[in-house]
């Protein structure tokens, strides 16, 4: 009896590891479907990620450019006007010193001529 006992009892855990195998089987093919969906999800979500970060990038460019050739044209104009009071300051110089040699002038003349 005891004999009996002993084999149905291990062909009761053969059959159990059996049993256990394919259950973990399925749940590591079961796993494994779970992963490809997964990564085919995440491979979605980078794509979209890189088409977002594109599109931010080439607006955040174009606003870039924008910006500068704007901040350009108010420098220019902001140069042109500085030149423009550079050159009123020359020719105020020119003027001046143009006054004060003929001042000189006109006053050696006097006193060349006052003392002749």
């Amino acid at each position: 009896m005891e004999a009996m006992r002993q084999s149905w009892s291990d062909d009761r855990l053969d059959d159990l590891n059996k049993r256990v195998d394919e259950g973990f089987a399925r749940i590591d093919a079961r796993f494994a479907h779970l992963e490809e969906r997964m990564d085919a999800g995440f491979n979605r979500l980078d794509a979209k990620i890189d088409e977002s970060v594109d599109r931010l990038d080439a607006k955040i460019d174009r606003k870039i450019d924008g910006s500068a050739a704007e901040l350009r044209w108010e420098m220019k104009m902001g140069f042109d006007r500085i030149d423009a009071r550079f050159d009123a300051m020359q020719q105020t110089m020119i003027r001046v010193g143009g006054g004060l040699i003929g001042v000189l002038v006109a006053s050696g003349a006097g006193l060349i001529a006052t003392q002749l």
